[in-house]
């Protein structure tokens, strides 16, 4: 009877920490975090994110990518030059983009993308085209909707003509 008396403490203590590690366990197999993001302008002009999402259950994770934009739009004639007139124009706006992924094994490895932004109406004289010089994102950020966690990015940007 002694031995039993002796047991049944260590028994309640070894499920106090099973269950304490059970706990431990689950809770980190559901705490999202971007553990790594990085953002890039590809050939077109458009911002993309490309981004690795953890500790994420087996539901679909919404997403949205937001930044500020410039743009700078020329006109090139027939030769690929950019004539010295005052034919370009700086447009400045906020780009938007989003999707939802499924994730695998916790695990969401997806892009995004967004922009570039218009020209608007700013159009060429005949014989000229119309072209994107120069785009850039400042204040990038990348947010799980589903679980309001977000990861802000470096400024990135590109040039296509110099003009």
């Amino acid at each position: 009877m002694r031995r039993m008396n002796f047991l049944r403490p260590l028994l309640v203590l070894l499920i106090a920490v099973a269950t304490t590690i059970g706990l431990a366990s689950s809770a980190s197999a559901d705490a999202p975090k971007f553990h790594s993001a990085s953002a890039s302008v590809n050939g077109s002009g458009a911002l993309v994110v490309n981004f690795d999402e953890r500790g994420l259950g087996n539901t679909n994770i919404d997403y949205t990518l937001t930044a500020d934009s410039t743009a700078v739009y020329a006109c090139i004639n027939g030769g690929g030059n950019h004539p010295q007139a005052a034919n370009k124009e700086t447009v400045n706006g906020d780009v938007a983009g989003g999707g939802s992924f499924e994730p695998k094994n916790g695990r969401v490895v997806a892009s995004l993308s967004a922009g570039p932004i218009s020209a608007g109406a700013f159009s060429c004289p005949s014989g000229q085209r119309l072209v994107l010089a120069s785009v850039s994102y400042t204040n990038i950020l990348l947010t799980d909707t589903t679980n309001g966690v977000s990861t802000s990015l470096a400024d990135v940007s590109r040039t296509f003509f110099n003009v």
